[in-house]
């Protein structure tokens, strides 16, 4: 293995199914996860760390992969009782690409924030516009945390219930991609940086993850290039365009900067094989011998 890219061995069959037809792609939903930042306090790395968890391998879905906390908007997320900090919604929708949807601009972004909170304990909120708060364990934490995975507590109402704010200004829109037509189950992601708030600390709440690690953007790609870590391509794509900066407040001062053009997987057929390829990102592309049942996940370009 040249490097850790996670790839289903399933894939060219759906990938010629499509191609011919007899595959509809399904919907994607909408979903954010967050890359937590950090300037090594809370790790033995002496610079920029970000923190990750590894998907278990019992999960259907890219099982044993490296990733960061997120997962899919709750219909409850746009919800106009959201008290609100940071940018409005009409900038908001204008930087993540939704036009005039304020309604799902909001959603996104509390997907953001409401999933860092259920998945690594770490809660993107205040008292007020400019304060954060400083600890979020304790068992009414953990029960809070709890409901919200359940959705039997609303995001709104949790935040309403602690009289907190949610604090959008402390996210930085970093990418957006859009799983492959060719999956059963699709999601339009989009990709945050946030730095972790002074006092609080990161866990594995996720029951999706069976280890959590802070690690160096660099130290990550490695292992990655190693076929040491694996990674779905929106991860490792993202993990290295941290590289270039040395702190989490330079990050989030180069996030409006980066390109939110969504990035879709193609697939098409070239010269006897399958070729699949994300536009922009060519170290992902692989070659798929067209009649074959199933794919050399070492083969390609891989």
């Amino acid at each position: 293995m040249s490097h850790g890219q996670w790839y289903p061995p399933e894939w060219p069959d759906r990938i010629r199914a499509l191609a011919s037809g007899e595959l509809v792609p399904a919907t994607p939903k909408r979903a954010a996860t967050v890359l937590l930042l950090s300037d090594g306090t809370t790790s033995d790395q002496d610079g920029l760390s970000v923190h990750m968890l590894r998907r278990r391998a019992s999960m259907a879905f890219a099982g044993g992969a490296y990733a960061y906390p997120g997962g899919g908007v709750d219909p409850r997320d746009d919800d106009s009782l959201v008290r609100w900090a940071g940018p409005g919604l009409p900038e908001w929708a204008e930087r993540l690409g939704l036009g005039d949807d304020l309604g799902a601009a909001q959603a996104v972004v509390c997907a953001a924030v409401r999933e860092t909170f259920e998945e690594a304990g770490v809660l993107l909120a205040g008292p007020t516009e400019d304060t954060v708060v400083g600890d979020t364990t304790g068992a009414d934490w953990e029960a809070d945390r709890q409901a919200l995975v359940a959705r039997e507590l609303g995001f709104a109402a949790f935040l309403d219930r602690r009289g907190l704010v949610l604090r959008s200004d402390l996210l930085g829109a970093w990418a957006r991609w859009i799983t492959p037509e060719f999956e059963p189950r699709r999601y339009d992601t989009w990709f945050f940086v946030a730095a972790l708030p002074a006092g609080q600390r990161t866990r594995n709440a996720s029951t999706e993850a069976d280890r959590t690690v802070w690690i160096s953007p660099a130290q990550a790609a490695a292992g990655y290039d190693r076929g040491e870590l694996l990674m779905m391509p929106p991860t490792i794509s993202t993990l290295r365009r941290l590289q270039p900066y040395r702190t989490a407040a330079e990050v989030l001062a180069g996030a409006p900067a980066q390109d939110m053009t969504p990035v879709l997987a193609r697939a098409r057929l070239v010269g006897g094989e399958l070729e699949l390829s994300w536009p922009g990102h060519d170290e992902f592309t692989k070659h798929i011998p067209a009649a074959s049942g199933q794919a050399d996940p070492a083969g390609g370009t891989r």
